[in-house]
């Protein structure tokens, strides 16, 4: 529910809308920093997520406030979390320990040290007159990765305080290596040129509220001005709240915390500033946005085209809220309505289930599982009381094709919380030999996330986030969970439309990304070719007589939970039309959300206006 409060109250502000002018927009992420220290610095970080224009935060597991930062986070999972690497401890009345066993980074009480790099008020005091042991560094990195990892699995990206990660090139080599291996993307200067954004700043002093209010508009104008096609920035600050807490806070040297932290707080949420970034069209993003998005490239003939679909669809009464089209890998359309935009996530349906499938994927290259397998060997304390020829044959790849040998899907048991998923499933009678009969079943979806459930220790959304969610710079996902808590599978997947992009495009490159193979390129051409005969969901034998399957894109094919369609495609799709539109002859992908109940309208469409503008 707070992710939903959170994306109304950013809708409320302004913040989020497309902006209306034809200029091409400044992406800005506006990053928060040293959540989990204190208390203070949790409930400042969430207001201005909630009420501000700040969309990303970096957490620091060695705080003493880290536990209560999780639950935060955790409650607002469309908040960009970073990890903020730390071997210093800066406050002169608090203090911080590391997490692993590391006598080169503590001074004689086991605490971090004050300082990086020498400084008169702390002598003897910094890892400058200590040399540290790099064995002994990333040990404790990974400690604080893994430990981040452990309870908010979707973080992003890291990042090092009081520049841990940017000290000396040793250092700044151990934070990449870490960030590829975790699947992260390691925030610093050295980078940020390379992958296209720069670093902004206050333009003018800014000790007090009025002055860094003034001086950060003085810098948004400044980079409205120089705005060149694809400009993006990043700018950083540290919230606080004004309490007893922050009045203890301070080191030599810095004595004016509160007041500096307590005015980041006033500009991140003042109504002058958010209404300059709407005025000024700046486009505000997470972290992961700025650093894991598609690459654009303007394609005149495809914008007219989008206006062509979308006018057509209007005119049609079809409720379309967001296209994007790639083509050659880059995004060369994109348009939201309906009160849609690029940040909020949308409901996938039945979308839900290719995404399913791939966590299937993931376990069968691990070896966790084989299609093989008999449904009934995982659940053996679920079974009914007698079980049928039929259903001891059930194996794993018949639920992926749909083909389970149930009649019917049990829509109500999917429906109910007083009832155990698995088992009412197991209940369901199965007239056919399983592989043989062709009929829509979402439970039996649900029964692929718990049997990966089952056999990995995970939730499919969790254990996805590692091998497919971060490496593709999805964040912000949500997964709705059964009353067992297992993940839906079939449904309850919440995505960004360029996430839905995202998807298609690693299936297109036949689980390849940026260089890395994440999936078998095998089990994605087994995955989405035509396994089975399909038909639309509910079709019975007889309405299926009076249909012509040659242009029906529910009779093309089905694959492992991907249905085939019209011009050598495939698809992933949900009800109401969401979809994720793979085309490999035109090297290219389609994305969408709707909320419409014409889905066929919808194909048509893409197949009239768009399919042609894809040369």
């Amino acid at each position: 529910m707070k992710r939903i409060i959170s994306i109304i109250a950013g809708c409320a502000l302004g913040i989020f809308s497309m902006p209306m002018s034809a200029q091409t927009p400044v992406d800005l992420a506006v990053r928060m920093d040293d959540m989990g220290a204190f208390h203070s610095i949790n409930e400042a970080v969430i207001k201005c997520y909630n009420f501000g224009i700040a969309q990303s935060v970096e957490v620091m597991p060695v705080g003493q406030w880290f536990p209560e930062a999780v639950k935060m986070l955790q409650d607002n999972p469309g908040l960009d979390v970073g990890i903020h690497l730390t071997f210093t401890s800066e406050w002169e009345n608090a203090k911080w320990r590391p997490l692993t066993v590391c006598p080169s980074l503590v001074d004689k009480d086991g605490y971090f040290r004050a300082m990086i790099t020498k400084n008169p008020n702390y002598p003897g005091q910094s890892i400058e007159e200590n040399p540290y042991d790099i064995k002994e560094v990333e040990r404790e990195f990974r400690a604080q990765i893994e430990t981040v990892l452990r309870y908010i699995p979707w973080a992003s990206h890291l990042s090092g305080h009081m520049g841990s990660t940017i000290y000396n090139k040793e250092l700044n080599d151990l934070a990449q290596r870490l960030a590829d291996e975790y699947g992260l993307t390691s925030l610093d200067k050295t980078t940020a040129q390379e992958r296209g954004y720069r670093f902004a700043s206050y333009e003018g002093p800014h000790k007090t509220f009025a002055q860094k209010e003034a001086s950060f508009i003085k810098m948004l104008k400044n980079l409205t001005l120089k705005n060149r096609p694809g400009m993006r920035a990043m700018f950083l600050d540290h919230p606080c709240l004004d309490n007893e807490e922050m009045r203890t806070i301070f080191h030599i040297g810095y004595e004016d915390v509160l007041a500096d932290r307590v005015g980041v707080t006033e500009l991140f949420t003042s109504e002058k500033v958010k209404q300059t970034i709407k005025e000024l069209n700046i486009n505000l993003i997470p972290v992961s946005a700025l650093t894991k998005s598609l690459p654009r490239a303007k394609n005149k003939e495809m914008a007219s085209a989008i206006n062509n679909y979308l006018a057509k669809a209007t005119e049609a009464g079809l409720d379309v809220h967001s296209i994007m089209v790639l083509q050659h890998g880059k995004v060369v359309g994109e348009k939201w309505l309906s009160a849609s935009f690029p940040g909020q996530e949308h409901i996938m349906n039945s979308a839900s289930k290719t995404f399913t499938s791939t966590a299937v994927g993931f376990a069968v290259t691990e070896g966790k599982l084989k299609l093989t397998d008999k449904v009934i060997s995982f659940f053996p304390d679920k079974l009914p009381a007698k079980v049928s020829d039929n259903l001891k044959q059930m194996t794993v790849r018949d639920l992926l094709t749909m083909t389970c040998g149930q009649e019917r899907a049990n829509t109500t048991a999917q429906r109910t919380y007083d009832q155990d998923w698995v088992e009412e499933f197991l209940k369901e009678p199965v007239p056919y030999k399983p592989g043989t009969h062709y009929a829509y079943n979402g439970l039996g979806t649900y029964m692929l996330s718990a049997i990966v459930t089952k056999v990995t220790g995970e939730k499919i959304f969790d254990y996805l986030q590692p091998r497919l969610f971060r490496p593709l710079g999805i964040v912000g996902a949500t997964w709705l969970e059964s009353p067992q808590g297992i993940n839906t599978g079939g449904w309850g997947l919440y995505l960004k439309t360029e996430d839905l992009a995202k998807m298609g495009q690693l299936y297109l490159q036949k689980g390849m990304w940026n260089g890395k193979q994440l999936i078998p390129a095998s089990w994605i051409e087994e995955a989405s070719r035509k396994q089975v005969e399909s038909r639309p969901a509910g079709m019975t034998d007889a309405q299926l007589k009076n249909i012509d399957p040659t242009n029906n894109d529910w009779m093309q094919g089905y694959g492992y939970q991907i249905w085939q369609g019209r011009h050598n495609t495939y698809r992933a799709d949900g009800a109401n039309g969401q979809y994720i539109l793979v085309l490999p002859e035109q090297d290219a992908v389609v994305a969408m959300t709707a909320n419409l109940q014409n889905m066929a309208k919808e194909l048509d469409l893409v197949w009239d206006v768009i399919l042609p503008a894809l040369k």
